[in-house]
């Protein structure tokens, strides 16, 4: 089956709308569908009006997908390891015409720097595995298994290149569960990101957040700044006017 735009679709798969500037995804229920933490990153991240970015575990592309939106002249890249969802985010790209300002890279996270050089991003991103390898539900896929559990790389394993792949000065930007925060302060410093930016996400106003939005600097100084709280739900099941606004493409960022 053909997209539309010579890019093939496989079975199991379909075209969802990204829901800004008209760009769309393929998904498969199979393997990987985008969530909200993937369009919260992609819109809190201080993305740079030039210079170079990375996606670390990019799944099917949609962190710098949403990303390019935001800066005409920053160049974007993604790596992935599982290879159909390399395949899927390289076929997201050519879908949306960014050929020459995307590139997906088949390889493992831990090797980047062997691949890219140290010192070479402005601003590396990241929706990492949440979950401790061997917690949670044990029937998953191979596919989501790798996605939701640090079966193949760990939050050390991220921030830890993720420092090396920075320049001085370049900024790392997480989204994770809100319990993991001290594990994600202590191994920032302990590779020399200096938390600066953090927003907390709260499913509902009487609820506990579940999601961290954190961003560090690559030796900076000592200054972190808590933003306002995102509460997602208002009124029941409605997204908060904030969240539709960034869905619906009335503002780019969450900043």
């Amino acid at each position: 089956m053909d997209s539309g735009k010579n890019v093939p679709l496989y079975e199991s798969e379909r075209i969802d709308d990204l829901l800004t500037h008209e760009m769309k995804i393929i998904q498969s229920y199979e393997v990987f569908c985008f969530s909200m933490d993937a369009v919260l990153l992609a819109r809190f991240a201080s993305v740079p009006k030039r210079g170079r970015v990375l996606d670390l575990c990019t799944g099917n592309g949609a962190i710098p997908l949403i990303m390019t939106t935001r800066s005409p002249e920053a160049v974007f890249e993604g790596i992935e390891l599982q290879p159909r969802l390399y395949d899927m985010a390289s076929r997201n790209v050519r879908l949306n015409s960014l050929d020459d300002r995307l590139t997906m890279h088949h390889g493992d996270v831990k090797e980047a720097v062997q691949l890219f050089g140290y010192g070479k991003f402005d601003l590396i991103t990241c929706n990492p595995p949440y979950m401790p390898a061997g917690s949670g539900e044990h029937n998953l896929s191979e596919h989501f298994a790798i996605a939701r559990h640090e079966i193949r790389l760990s939050l050390e394993d991220v921030i830890r290149v993720g420092s090396q792949l920075l320049k001085n000065g370049g900024k790392l930007a997480l989204v994770h569960r809100s319990t993991r925060l001290i594990d994600i302060v202590t191994l920032m410093r302990q590779y020399g990101i200096e938390p600066k930016r953090m927003r907390l996400v709260y499913p509902r106003r009487d609820a506990e957040p579940n999601m961290v939005l954190i961003e560090g600097i690559r030796n900076g100084k000592p200054e972190l700044r808590i933003q306002p709280p995102l509460i997602v739900y208002e009124n029941g099941e409605e997204y908060c006017e904030e969240l539709q606004e960034i869905y619906f493409g009335k503002r780019d960022s969450l900043s």
